[in-house]
């Protein structure tokens, strides 16, 4: 959607070197004259979920099976660098297996941990169950609040590591250690066995997806990875819908900010810094999620998105099909952003009069009313209006690059007044 302001979005932890030898699944050691080959990352993230799954199936409580699992991944890092092993996931399985154990035997519940000692498989192939998506529903607990089933989900399934999921949010490492270790405490006692709401861990991975990306970890990349993993799991359109969207709103990521920093408008960015392979995996991602004939809000607002970069130019913008489009996601959700945002769009189809009598329906607290009533004054020739307007949408505005925006509208406008000199 076409918005009177910009759309922008906003090393592993050492190893411990007091950590046991890991037994079982590694190659003989690399020669002493060649150079550790670096551990794959991205495949430590693709396993975390899948280890993480098989310790609570075999009985491990979640917050003391994730922190096992963590240790393994600190292991991996020290170890697989000169010693790689033959089966990834089998190594991880049995370094956090063993991690989970040695945290069990000192704890005060003997006949807890003594059971659990008992029931140590023999060495062998993991299974190959996949308990990703349980974990998806998990992360996504409706008694967490939404900061914290971010965390969780970036922990637990993301496989990053609280240093780097505090640094993408700008926040102190231990404040983030607190918030996941609150989220995995208040699911310690769900089990893996009941269906979840696909709706809830789409609206988590939406919530990751819109923090943007900071520091060394791209939380727009990593949503799209997950969601990517979870619409290949579930028989159901929706998230494929809300893959399309990520998919089509981060294509434009590379034109959204001009060379000093500042926000480019939907309307002046230069299109031939889009991602044409993005779009048209979104693009086709979505007429397949379409065609199942099951809207959802994610599918309406990925067509919205699509219709967006299907427009070789700002004047091309079909929008009355967006509008209709915006008609069906009110429909679905009854949304009031939906609403502010079809005034927007009625306000380029129809013109800004019939923008304002749509807006004119809303509540003026909702976020970005004001600039969007400042945008359409904008349009409609109210310039001493518009100019007050974004003056004031700027100081509620909130992000400093919405701010810095906002505030250059209203000195444009006021520069060109009558009289001005």
């Amino acid at each position: 959607m076409t918005a009177p302001t910009p759309d922008s979005r906003p090393a592993p932890d050492p190893a411990d070197p007091t950590a046991p030898a890991v037994p079982g699944g590694a190659r003989p050691s690399a020669s002493p004259s060649a150079s550790p080959a670096p551990v794959d990352e991205a495949l430590l993230r693709e396993l975390t979920p899948a280890v993480l799954g098989i310790l609570v199936r075999r009985g491990a409580d979640f917050a003391a099976a994730e922190d096992a699992v963590q240790d393994a991944l600190l292991d991996a890092l020290r170890v697989w660098p000169a010693d790689p092993p033959r089966d990834p996931r089998g190594w991880l399985v049995t370094a956090a297996w063993r991690r989970f154990l040695d945290a069990t035997r000192a704890d005060t519940a003997r006949r807890r941990r003594e059971d659990l000692v008992d029931r140590e498989p023999e060495p062998g192939p993991a299974s190959d169950a996949d308990d990703t998506l349980s974990l998806y529903f998990l992360c996504a607990h409706p008694a967490l609040s939404p900061s914290s089933a971010v965390a969780l989900t970036l922990r637990a399934v993301g496989g990053l590591t609280t240093r780097q999921i505090a640094h993408a949010y700008l926040v102190p490492e231990a404040t983030m250690a607190q918030r996941i270790s609150r989220a995995k405490r208040t699911v310690s006692g769900v089990r893996l066995d009941r269906p979840g709401d696909v709706a809830t861990v789409l609206r988590v991975l939406y919530l990751v997806f819109n923090e943007g990306y900071s520091g060394d970890v791209d939380l727009a990349a990593e949503a799209i990875r997950l969601t990517r993993r979870l619409a290949a799991s579930v028989d159901h359109p929706e998230p494929a819908g809300l893959l399309a969207l990520m998919l089509l709103h981060h294509a434009r990521r590379p034109a959204r900010t001009a060379p000093d920093g500042s926000l480019v408008p939907l309307a002046e960015q230069d299109r031939c810094r889009w991602d044409t392979a993005a779009i048209a995996e979104g693009i086709g991602i979505l007429h397949g999620a379409l065609a199942r004939d099951r809207l959802g809000e994610y599918q309406a607002q990925a067509a919205i998105a699509a219709l967006h970069a299907d427009a070789r130019t700002a004047e091309e913008t079909d929008w009355p099909q967006i509008v209709e489009w915006y008609d069906e996601l009110v429909a679905l959700t009854d949304s009031p952003v939906a609403r502010l945002n079809r005034a927007v769009a009625i306000g380029e189809a129809d013109g800004p009069r019939v923008g304002l009598a749509a807006l004119a329906e809303l509540d003026p607290d909702l976020p970005r009313y004001t600039a969007v009533n400042a945008w359409l004054h904008d349009r409609n020739g109210d310039r001493a209006d518009a100019a007050r307007l974004y003056a004031e949408a700027a100081h509620r505005a909130p992000t400093l690059a919405e701010r810095t925006h906002l505030t250059r509208q209203a000195a444009r406008l006021n520069a060109e007044a009558p009289g001005t000199p």
